[in-house]
């Protein structure tokens, strides 16, 4: 990178998984496209430009896979979904030649209460989760972090994290009482979901915080109300199949596959541009179309498709981690300044665009979760007004795993609850149109019996 010659460690604090393992194969994926293609022009410029970079990206993939150079490190919470995807990263990681790898498990709970039923319940699907632990990750060095009483916000917490010391004590604050009745149950979102008979229900959020079992249990009270659903996934690392792991008449479950999507348009442009081309020609029209760049349009087209299912039917759909569902955003909205300007006139008024969809409070539901603590609402607050800047307005927000709902004694957890009230105090306070809370569980939210669970919860 530029100008990392001046520091002796360059940090990186990479998106969530999906999105992370796209940008480190870029780096293979333009030395591959330019060492096998010598004409044309890609999405980034004409190949003769792009060839003086071809040293740059081919120091790029060499530094990447230089364990002297390059370690990578995963961290996971004790949670078995959250280890699965670590374990999938492992893999994916070392096919791309990533084979310096560690583990930190990060929030890892001991009960100091053994009479509290909920403490106990935490730190036992932890240990659970460990001892089950994907054999990818057995093999790698690993790290143990410890669930602190505070939110790691500020160096002296960033610093006692890393001691294990506690942090410096800071002025007292008034305690905050939580707001009585303040979040619904998330049974009740699901009725006010279901009277609109069809429509697309789109779940956002920071990575980690609970998308995917929030969309499924969605998913899952629509079908129960008698509703046809297609539960997909923009998220290139989700685990809607893992969450769900059954079937159900009326659930249709799908996932938007970036290679697969990739292929299907790489042969549709193919066929509708090859007649009248010679030989050569179309061989230099799929040598172009092997771009990496193509993976992003065929995304966006596939995004497209499944947003317009929405006019007949409900479609709930888990999408990626913050970043990467902006980067989509960002796609929709190019799209709809283009097509706006090719039919300005008479024209327009019959044009619907996927953006004009998501801004169709009618047709369009965005659901916002977010767990109790500091980072991943203040994150979820940040996606709201990049979405009110769109003119998208969520429609409501869901807390996910509250231990405030759940009730406890323990003391750690107790110490926890102050940061939660403050951020339940935030969401009442004008954050949130409309929120529902859900408890944190004793038995992992897996399944269609456990997500029923859920939602009875």
């Amino acid at each position: 990178a530029g100008g990392a010659a001046e520091y002796d460690h360059v940090v990186f604090d990479t998106a969530p998984t999906g999105h992370t393992l796209r940008l480190l194969s870029l780096p293979k994926a333009w030395s591959g496209f330019l060492k096998h293609n010598d004409r044309g022009a890609s999405c980034l410029g004409p190949h003769s430009g792009l060839k003086t970079q071809e040293a740059r990206f081919d120091a790029a993939l060499a530094a990447l896979c230089d364990p002297a150079l390059t370690t990578v490190v995963l961290v996971a919470r004790p949670d078995r979904g959250a280890l699965a995807e670590a374990a999938r990263t492992c893999d994916e990681l070392r096919e791309l030649g990533l084979n310096n790898q560690q583990l930190v498990i990060n929030g890892v709970f001991e009960a100091a209460d053994p009479g509290d039923a909920v403490a106990r319940a935490i730190e036992a699907l932890g240990r659970q989760a460990l001892d089950d632990m994907p054999e990818p990750l057995r093999a790698l060095p690993r790290s143990i972090v410890p669930l602190r009483a505070f939110d790691t916000v500020g160096l002296p917490s960033l610093r006692a994290l890393l001691t294990g010391s506690p942090p410096p004590t800071r002025q007292a604050r008034p305690s905050i009482a939580a707001p009585a009745l303040a979040a619904d149950r998330i049974d009740k979102l699901v009725d006010e979901l279901a009277a609109a008979g069809r429509g697309l229900i789109m779940v956002m959020g920071k990575g980690g915080v609970g998308k995917t079992t929030i969309a499924a249990a969605l998913a899952l009270g629509l079908v129960k109300r008698g509703h046809a659903v297609h539960l997909s996934t923009t998220d290139p690392a989700a685990h809607l199949a893992m969450t769900l792991d059954g079937e159900l008449p009326g659930l249709q479950v799908g996932r938007i596959d970036p290679k697969a999507e990739t292929r299907r348009y790489i042969e549709k442009i193919m066929s509708a541009r090859s007649p009248g081309l010679d030989e050569q020609e179309r061989a230099l029209l799929r040598e172009d179309l092997q771009s990496p760049c193509t993976e992003e349009v065929a995304v966006f087209h596939a995004f497209s498709r499944t947003v317009a299912e929405a006019r007949s039917a409900f479609v709930v759909l888990d999408t990626a981690p913050t970043g990467h569902s902006l980067l989509l955003m960002d796609a929709t909205g190019a799209y709809h300044r283009q097509v706006t300007r090719e039919f300005e006139g008479t024209g327009s008024a019959r044009v619907v665009t996927p953006l004009m969809r998501l801004q169709d409070a009618s047709y369009t539901r965005i659901i916002l979760v977010t767990l109790p603590e500091v980072t991943p609402v203040s994150q979820a607050a940040a996606l709201q007004e990049d979405l009110r800047r769109a003119r998208i307005e969520p429609y409501a927000w869901v807390l996910n795993k509250s231990i405030l709902a759940a009730g406890t004694r323990d003391p750690l957890l107790q110490a926890r609850l102050e940061g939660e009230r403050r951020q339940m105090a935030r969401l009442s306070d004008g954050l949130a149109r409309r929120l529902f809370a859900v408890p944190w569980v004793p038995q992992a939210p897996v399944g269609i019996d456990g997500l029923a669970r859920l939602l009875d919860a």
